[in-house]
């Protein structure tokens, strides 16, 4: 699917198309991420990126990629510790 969107000429004329593409794809894969409506490999699909680098941009961006509180990390490890 494409989408079309106006931006005004002076933003445009600062950065190359595929620039702001990749931008807003990137942005666009973050918060959809962030919403918890994306996987994290749909999200690094969805950014042309790798998950690894995905998982930079969360960082850099301060979203947790992991959304785990300790007590469950905890119960995890215990029952890996188990295993």
């Amino acid at each position: 699917m494409q989408i079309a969107i106006n931006l005004p000429n002076d933003f445009v004329e600062m950065q190359t198309a595929s620039v702001i593409e990749r931008e807003m794809r990137a942005s666009y894969a973050l918060a959809l991420f962030k919403a918890g409506r994306i996987t994290l490999s749909k999200g690094a699909q969805l950014a042309d990126l790798t998950v690894h680098d995905f998982m930079k941009s969360c960082k850099d961006s301060q979203i947790p990629v992991i959304d785990m509180t300790r007590e469950e990390l905890m119960e995890d490890l215990e029952s890996m510790r188990q295993a």
